[in-house]
């Protein structure tokens, strides 16, 4: 179980002033973790780090692009 009670959270200088509808990472000793930006005691997501190198590639990829 990871802990992320000391998890430092940060938001992409991209997300800009959307009304809050973003996401933020933390990075963990041997995962990375998202939440939701709106619910900071919610829910965590935790990515290993092949799993996350995986999202962040297709994103550049743009395998994601609606």
């Amino acid at each position: 179980m990871n802990d992320l009670s000391r998890a430092v959270w940060r938001k992409s200088t991209r997300s800009g002033d959307n009304g809050g509808a973003c996401v933020e990472v933390a990075a963990l000793p041997d995962a990375v973790a998202v939440r939701d930006s709106k619910d900071p005691t919610g829910p965590a997501l935790i990515f290993t780090p092949a799993e996350w190198r995986a999202f962040i590639g297709g994103a550049k990829d743009g395998e994601f692009d609606i």
